[in-house]
């Protein structure tokens, strides 16, 4: 079964539910005047995200979607495919990762290391090695997006593992 955070953004849209609101804040005159802010939640899982900096509607909506896509690849777990995906080894090489935390796929590639990390019971090392990556390219790829970060060194210190800076 795919994660929700690596399914394709139509795919994901249908189990999720939308709704406008308006946000307050600094700005002045042009803020918020009409519902351009976006909230939108994963039905299934109740998971939740929503975008309110820009005044298109259409910018906030895709805005929420992209995080809502991160919160899914860090909150949820899903068993880690025995092999990595094309995706990932198309975006690795030499033991290093490229990915930038803008761009589409990187819900999808920090969904499946947190699957490979849990998997192998939050040791870094082992998951790099699966994951074809040094150990300090996971860490840092982890630190692109803190709470993911936050989230795997938690769990190491449930486990009695030291926490990665």
């Amino acid at each position: 079964m795919a994660h929700p955070a690596q399914l394709p953004v139509k795919e994901l849209v249908a189990d999720c539910e939308f709704r406008r609101t308006r946000r307050s804040g600094p700005g002045g005159q042009h803020r918020n005047k009409v519902e351009t802010a976006v909230v939108v939640e994963h039905v299934p899982t109740g998971v939740r995200a929503e975008a309110n900096e820009r005044r298109s509607q259409e910018q906030n909506r895709q805005a929420a979607i992209h995080r809502l896509r991160v919160k899914l690849a860090i909150e949820l777990r899903c068993p880690a495919e025995a092999t990595n995906s094309p995706l990932w080894e198309s975006r690795t090489a030499g033991g290093k990762l490229s990915v930038n935390a803008e761009h589409d796929e990187f819900p999808a590639h920090l969904a499946e290391a947190l699957d490979a990390i849990a998997q192998l019971d939050f040791d870094l090392a082992a998951a790099a090695t699966k994951l074809g990556v040094s150990s300090s390219q996971l860490v840092k790829f982890l630190k692109i997006e803190p709470a993911a970060l936050a989230s795997v060194n938690l769990a190491r210190l449930e486990r009695g593992l030291s926490p990665y800076r």
